[in-house]
């Protein structure tokens, strides 16, 4: 199953947050011309799965028409730091979380683990539907977990691949994990 990961388009407010779970939309007129750009990339697919979030599922709702939702598509949750300016987060605290953030989470959040652990339970799911081309829409940090997955890396490699708003990763999903292959990264779509 050919599967295209599509990250979100930059939401409206986000910079300098730090933001996961918080639900932030994406403006009108980025909206409608950044999903008019990953649908040309795409074209037409027989499933598409997205992050309940807004700034996703409004992409694959316009971008694709039906979209199931499917919470395992969520962002990494940061629990108490949701929603505060990353120069406002305690230091000490950051650099804890930091120092093993594949295991260990924000305060009140979760691991890049448990998030890896979502994403491959997801991927095992995937396989099983029948379409040859599918659409999921979600957040770098989801897409990172399956890149992990697909191409059978540990997490930290897939935080030095650039994911930026609107980017396509194509992957091509096999019976196991062993036969999966990343078939292109594609960054060419609007970006804002």
């Amino acid at each position: 199953m050919k599967v295209f990961l599509v990250r979100h388009l930059e939401p409206a407010g986000a910079a300098g947050l730090c933001y996961g779970r918080l639900d932030l939309p994406t403006t009108p007129a980025v909206l409608q011309r950044g999903a008019a750009a990953v649908k040309a990339r795409v074209g037409e697919v027989g499933l598409c799965l997205s992050s309940p979030l807004r700034r996703c599922a409004d992409l694959a709702a316009v971008a694709f028409g039906d979209c199931e939702l499917d919470a395992r598509l969520a962002e990494l949750d940061f629990g108490d730091w949701e929603g505060r300016r990353w120069d406002d987060i305690d230091r000490a605290e950051f650099d804890v979380w930091a120092a093993d953030c594949v295991h260990r989470a924000p305060p009140g959040g979760e691991s890049w683990t448990a998030l890896r652990e979502r994403a491959e339970a997801f991927l095992a799911d995937l396989r099983e539907r029948p379409p040859e081309r599918a659409a999921v829409v979600a957040h770098a940090g989801v897409i990172r977990a399956c890149l992990s997955l697909v191409m059978g890396i540990p997490l930290p490699p897939t935080w030095r691949i650039g994911l930026p708003y609107g980017c396509v990763v194509t992957v091509e999903l096999g019976r196991g994990r062993g036969e999966d292959r990343l078939l292109a990264l594609s960054t060419d779509t609007a970006r804002r």
